[in-house]
């Protein structure tokens, strides 16, 4: 009886001892919610017999749904045969579930194999930004115009501004003789109308005046007028010399009647000279005309 007692003694005594040699292993966060995507520490410890060996998750282990940004271990501590290991690793979260769970093994190594611990898991809850979303949302009146800063985009106008000198460059290349002989009949055409104008003005101021200044004044409206659409030098010739170069003897009748005005006092027939000059003056008008639409027609 005495020897079944003592074995048992002995027996307690033995599992208790083995009891307290296990490994323990403990993991938790360091803070019970995060934010999305906030750096968290997540806390592994392992209390075991000096003995035996272990051996923590390092970068390698899959965290998911965590995501490993770093891994700091402290120095083993060892008292009374029993060796404690910890480490922290900081972890952060991407994922939007409401509550995140997290056990991470550790590994006793053994001579042929090895065995893995596994702590309790670990609760991480998700941290919403806003506490609470309004049923109804409140806008803040605000009446104050705010400046916009304006920005030119100077790349794209100065490639615009390119672009369009580049158009014009090949546009009047390509047209200018063209542009130039429209631009010729149409101010050959306007300074007809104001020769006319002051023709007609200028014969009539001769017929209420018959006098001089009033011949010289008509003759020098003719002669200007013919020098600059014929390109002769009207001006500087004779009335003989005009009707001759001219090839119209009409011509110089004609001169000839208004200058007896200015030489010799006489009146003769001036409304017919006037006439004439006149028709002759628009004659050279449509031979001029006539040069710019063919030379237009030929580009």
């Amino acid at each position: 009886m005495g020897k079944r007692l003592l074995f048992l003694i002995l027996f307690l005594g033995n599992l208790l001892y083995v009891s307290a040699q296990e490994v323990k292993v403990e993991g938790y966060f360091l803070q019970d919610s995060a934010k999305l995507g906030e750096r968290i520490g997540y806390v592994l410890k392992a209390s075991y017999p000096k003995e035996k060996q272990l051996i923590f998750p390092d970068s390698v282990y899959d965290f998911s749904p965590f995501v490993l940004l770093e891994k700091k271990t402290f120095i083993s501590s060892t008292k009374e045969s029993m060796t404690v290991d910890s480490a922290v690793y900081y972890l952060s979260n991407f994922e939007l579930d409401p509550s995140l769970f997290l056990t991470l093994p550790v590994y006793e190594l053994n001579r042929y194999d090895s065995v893995t611990h596994f702590p309790l898991e670990a609760e991480l809850k998700l941290k919403l930004t806003l506490d609470s979303i309004p049923e109804q949302l409140v806008f803040q009146e605000n009446n104050v115009y705010q400046p916009i800063e304006k920005k030119w985009n100077w790349l794209l106008f100065g490639g615009i501004a390119l672009i369009a000198i580049l158009g014009l460059g090949v546009f009047f290349w390509l047209f200018a003789d063209r542009i130039k002989k429209i631009w010729n009949e149409r101010n050959e055409k306007r300074r007809w109308k104001r020769f006319q104008k002051r023709w007609a003005a200028a014969t009539q101021n001769l017929k209420n005046e018959n006098s001089m200044n009033a011949a010289d004044e008509l003759l020098g409206l003719w002669k200007g007028y013919m020098e600059s659409i014929t390109n002769l030098p009207i001006k500087e010739w004779t009335s003989s010399e005009i009707g001759e170069k001219l090839e119209d003897i009409r011509i110089f009748s004609s001169l000839r009647s208004i200058e007896m005005i200015i030489y010799a006092g006489k009146t003769s027939e001036i409304q017919e000279a006037s006439d004439y000059l006149l028709e002759v003056a628009q004659e050279k008008l449509h031979e001029k005309l006539s040069k710019i639409k063919h030379v237009r027609a030929n580009h």
